[in-house]
């Protein structure tokens, strides 16, 4: 059974001031060797025993650590880098602060432990002499004595505490006050700024002890008093008292009948202020020693919610009150907001404490009260509704999803909450659809099946997103379908294509995310047309979005998505966009080539429908050589169609070579580059023996003789097919209007030279071009075809197709054929 007494939430406190939750874990000490000495161990409870650390913490002999409301403990692990562990029980706090004050030597009654730092000898021994810290009298004569003192004594730890100790034991801080209120009456301005002075350092000093005085009922405003004084303010002090006792209300939308909570709110919501409105910005050097009042805050809270969570008349009251009719529209302003901020307030929450925390809310209703409440005519009203949803949904999107399934049995779709949802986000009324936003978001979070759950009697994932297509998806797409009856989008004005992109957004996202759900829709309704529309939009973004849509459906390289778009000629609307943009090099440009370039690269069926059908369209295009390959591709497919023979004969080629790194230069390859040209005169090419025993060495034949006929015969039509493409490209030799360097290819036994419009790195071995291995030397003509995109399968498959070999490269030669210029 799990040991909750050591059953702990770790802590850490963020730039922003506010705790970061680490996780849940248990508890333990003991000896570390790598850290030499007791430390504090907390392993997360997920991965049992043998868990991940949470912390691995050394108790140090010269940290500090205080002991917070019975069950936290905090401390600074080091400069700018506060911890605190929250324990579920008190048994748990005091055994594990037993063990701190153990190793340091330090009483367990004690709820801080002493900080000893390395200072100078003259302070060690100053220490040793003077024990305690002697303050002096709480006189108006005295304070700027006093002042001095707490100024000296903050850049040291040690007399900071010792400063600490003595305001405390003494009660000083309520004879401060009551000289405070003096100084007022008086109208002492000197001895106001010096206890300006002094009260700010007392926060500085960072101990719980003291805030819980100065924070009192009858103390507190006295001590935002003597805030008002600040002497930079040249005499004009603050009015903060006004204001909280005047100007802010506290005001009860539920009548709260316990007078610890009441007082607790209050309490909470004043030291906030002091927090943001009346302390000054502390410095770099400051910002570590507020930490103690950054976490008051924060457990404040945590005890607040626990309180109203507990008080079961209360929420009953509330969510009666929210759902009723009769409740004015004023009230019902004042409950949600009221919702709002007990939702929020519950995120410092520990996780098993958040889970009782929305099963509450879940119980008491408060997702039909939501459903109620989006259906209201106040903007701020579904706003402050809109965030209460956005807390449920991040938490637990399954509860919400078996809501929404569940009052699907009973309610009409246009009054499921899902869709009022959907409605409010087509319907938003900001001009940069800022609610809008945030909706898609929620949705998005909702329809992810990446956080839907899947168990042995249901499957969440089919269950759910059955019904969002039959239930909802019609809503969602109704702004789209609308748009596009015409071959231009009906309306075009920024708003409306904003809300367009938004759809779109989600749309492609479940093109990624879901199967066939999406599949069947976008096939039955002519989806991916009506969405094509909007390339023809005057506003950029929504027609890359389309553009994006589009892409998303080829890179599935599903063939239900590829026969749909050739039997509807889909493309034809992006042809169009593509010319339409012109010369221009822009977004527009870059999405389409690099369309067609995957295309190319990638999905066979595609490329031999868009040569058929938008060739004459393309073909002028030269300063890529996107289109110029795909009529390539197309060619090289249909002469396998045509002959099937040259499948077996390159089955044949690559089960006689072995594989090397394209990439790589052998040493003989290297010899062969830095040869002279008459070393090379004589030299054929040369394979090594393989399991078949084919070989051709200078002067001499393999001995399979009949299996070199046919290998010689296809050189002989790679030849011929070479010239031929010579024809088809011969016009692609420049790339954005420049002419490319021309090299020159020459064989030793031919008189034959051959122009290159490509260089010489690209004749590696087993491109095109480069000549088969082991075969007499041919002359031929290569054109670099020059992609967008760099696919990593695009040298794969370029070997393979255009050049009828695989990816495994020949032999290295040990006599080659000499390149020069």
């Amino acid at each position: 059974m799990t040991d909750t007494r050591r059953r702990v939430k770790v802590y850490t406190l963020n730039e922003d001031r506010q705790w970061d939750d680490r996780g849940t874990g248990h508890v333990s000490s003991g000896y570390v060797e790598r850290l030499k000495g007791m430390s504090l161990l907390v392993r997360a409870e997920s991965d049992g025993e043998s868990g991940s650390l949470l912390l691995e913490s050394k108790i140090n002999p010269n940290t500090a650590y205080q002991k917070q409301q019975d069950t936290l403990i905090v401390w600074s692990e080091a400069e700018n880098y506060d911890l605190a562990l929250s324990f579920q029980e008190k048994a748990g706090c005091d055994e594990i602060w037993e063990k701190i004050c153990q190793v340091q030597g330090k009483d367990p009654s004690v709820d801080i432990t002493q900080e000893l730092v390395d200072e100078s000898e003259e302070e060690r021994f100053d220490d040793m002499s003077s024990p305690g810290l002697e303050l002096p009298p709480c006189e108006l004569g005295h304070l700027e004595e006093l002042a001095e003192l707490v100024a000296s004594s903050l850049p040291s730890p040690l007399r900071r505490e010792k400063l600490a100790l003595a305001v405390e034991n003494e009660g000083y801080i309520r004879k401060l006050l009551e000289l405070f209120r003096q100084c007022e009456d008086l109208e002492n301005a000197d001895g106001l700024h010096h206890i300006y002075e002094i009260v700010k350092g007392i926060f500085l000093l960072n101990r719980t002890a003291l805030f819980e005085v100065m924070f009192s009922e009858e103390c507190i405003m006295d001590v935002i008093g003597c805030l008002e004084h600040d002497p930079a303010l040249d005499g004009l002090p603050r009015r903060h008292r006004d204001f909280l006792t005047k100007t802010a209300r506290f005001k009860e939308v539920i009548p709260i009948g316990d007078p610890e909570l009441r007082a607790k709110i209050h309490q909470t919501y004043r030291v906030q202020y002091i927090q943001d409105m009346v302390l000054p910005t502390p410095s770099v050097f400051e910002e570590n020693m507020l930490s103690t009042l950054h976490s008051f805050i924060f457990f404040n809270k945590v005890e607040i919610v626990g309180m109203l969570q507990d008080d079961e008349k209360f929420l009953t009251d509330l969510f009666a009150q929210l759902t009723d009719e009769a409740t004015d529209d004023d009230k019902r302003h004042e409950l949600v907001n009221f919702l709002k901020e007990f939702c929020a307030f519950s995120q410092t929450l520990q996780p098993q404490n958040r889970d009782t925390f929305f099963k509450t809310l879940s119980n008491m209703g408060i997702l039909p009260a939501l459903e109620v409440i989006l259906g209201m005519d106040d903007v701020q009203v579904r706003g402050a509704a809109t965030d209460i949803f956005s807390y449920l949904v991040e938490y637990n999107p399954s509860m919400v999803r078996e809501f929404i399934m569940q009052e699907s049995q009973q309610n009409d779709d246009d009054i499921l909450l899902i869709n009022l949802i959907i409605e409010h986000m087509i319907c938003d009324s900001d001009p940069e659809l800022g609610g809008a936003v945030q909706l898609m978001g929620l949705l998005r979070t909702l329809v992810d099946p990446e956080n839907m759950m899947a168990t042995a009697n249901k499957t969440e994932k089919t269950e759910f997103l059955s019904f969002f297509y039959k239930h909802c998806m019609h809503v969602l797409s109704a702004p789209l379908l609308a748009n596009t009856t015409d071959d231009k989008p009906s309306r075009d004005d920024f708003q409306t294509s904003q809300l367009l992109a938004l759809i779109l957004e989600l749309l492609t996202f479940c093109v990624e995310h879901h199967t066939y759900h999406i599949k069947n829709y976008i096939i039955n309704k002519d989806i991916l047309r009506r969405v094509l529309v909007l390339t023809a939009s005057q506003h950029a973004f929504l027609a890359l979005c389309a553009l994006r849509f589009m892409r998303r459906i080829i890179g599935l390289k599903d063939e239900f998505y590829n026969r749909y778009i050739m039997k509807n000629f889909l493309f034809e609307p992006v042809v169009k966009a593509f010319l339409n943009n012109g010369a221009r090099y822009n977004l527009m440009n870059s999405a389409i080539i690099e369309m067609f370039e995957y295309v190319r690269v990638d999905v066979k069926s595609l490329t031999a429908h868009i040569v058929e059908n938008y060739w004459k369209s393309l073909e002028d295009v030269d300063y890529v050589q996107t289109f110029k390959g795909l009529k390539l591709r197309y060619e090289q497919q249909r002469e396998r169609q045509d002959n099937p023979k040259l499948d077996s004969m390159r089955s044949i080629l690559r089960n006689h070579r072995f594989r090397r790194d394209a990439r790589t230069l052998d040493d003989d390859e290297e010899m062969w580059f830095n040869a002279d040209e008459e070393e090379l005169e004589d030299c054929e090419a040369v394979v090594p023996p393989s399991d078949n025993k084919i070989t051709k060495a200078c002067g001499g034949a393999g001995e399979n003789e009949d299996l070199m006929d046919p290998i010689s015969k296809f050189m002989e039509r790679k030849k011929l097919k070479d010239f031929d493409d010579k024809e088809v490209l011969g016009k692609s030799s420049s790339l954005s209007g420049r002419q490319s360097p021309s090299f020159k290819l020459s064989f030793s036994g031919s008189t034959t030279k051959t122009s290159l419009s490509s260089p010489p790195a690209s004749l590696r071995p087993g491109s095109p071009g480069s000549g088969a291995k082991g075969s007499p030397p041919t002359a031929a003509t290569v054109t670099t075809k020059v992609g967008l995109v760099d696919y990593p399968d695009d040298d794969e498959e370029d070997e393979e197709e255009v050049g009828g070999e695989s990816k495994e490269e020949t032999p290295p030669l040990s006599k080659k054929s000499k390149l020069s210029s």
